[in-house]
């Protein structure tokens, strides 16, 4: 999947239009019915990815304007936001993300080349603000499979999965943890986790799978495990 911000709006477009086909698709009383999320409902998991929509705005504008601009105001903030969301209906619901999804169109498409190279800082440390669009497309295919209403991490498009199983791959590797090694099927190339002594696991399956074991949205039962036992316990994602 491309790195290129403009390109990648292309992607964060079509993740949104399935993630409101989804959300259309509830029974409004689903609403309030839990998420994959612990203690959140659907409509916090819907609340939180429209609140994502202007937390990213926020950081392109910061990088557009040269300005510093947080995401959100504080943690507090941002938890009262999801909150006070969570139980609206469903209308409220759909017209809140087509709403936060044409402003974050608008503001990449207000981005001067030469700010893409901006960096801004997110609650998760600095970041160049050509990033920002992955993230949200991230966020987007992510939720959406914690919304628990028929969207799973094998939905993905390949582009998505392969790329959120390097990224994660990449950044468990810079952590101390056990030594792991990843096989998507498919392919003779093998991921490495953690230092390669040779004396941890190797999990292959297919990439969404791989990817989604990771982040903890699977419980990996696609998966197999070379020597035969259990499946490692993977370190906690972002």
């Amino acid at each position: 999947m491309t790195a290129d911000p403009l390109v990648l709006t292309a992607e964060v477009d079509r993740a949104t239009e399935r993630l409101l086909r989804t959300a259309g698709s509830l029974d409004p009383t689903a609403l309030a019915g839990p998420s994959r999320l612990p203690g959140w409902s659907r409509g916090h998991v819907l609340a939180h990815l429209a609140r994502g929509a202007d937390a990213v705005v926020n950081l392109l504008d910061g990088a557009r304007t040269g300005r510093d601009i947080p995401a959100y105001a504080d943690a507090g903030a941002r938890d009262a936001q999801i909150e006070a969301g969570a139980g609206r209906g469903l209308d409220e619901h759909l017209d809140d993300l087509r709403a936060g999804a044409k402003r974050f169109a608008e503001a990449c498409a207000a981005m001067p080349a030469d700010r893409w190279t901006a960096v801004v800082r997110s609650h998760r440390g600095d970041l160049v603000a050509a990033a920002l669009v992955w993230t949200r497309l991230r966020e987007i295919e992510v939720h959406h499979v914690d919304l628990a209403a028929g969207y799973d991490p094998v939905d993905w498009p390949d582009g998505f999965g392969q790329r959120l199983l390097h990224e994660v791959v990449t950044g468990l590797d810079r952590r101390e943890s056990a030594p792991l090694a990843l096989r998507p099927d498919g392919t003779a190339r093998v991921l490495t986790v953690g230092p390669v002594t040779g004396d941890g696991p190797t999990v292959a399956g297919p990439t969404h799978e791989l990817a989604a074991w990771l982040i903890g949205r699977s419980a990996g039962t696609g998966l197999t495990v070379v020597p035969d036992g259990p499946l490692p316990t993977p370190p906690d994602w972002i």
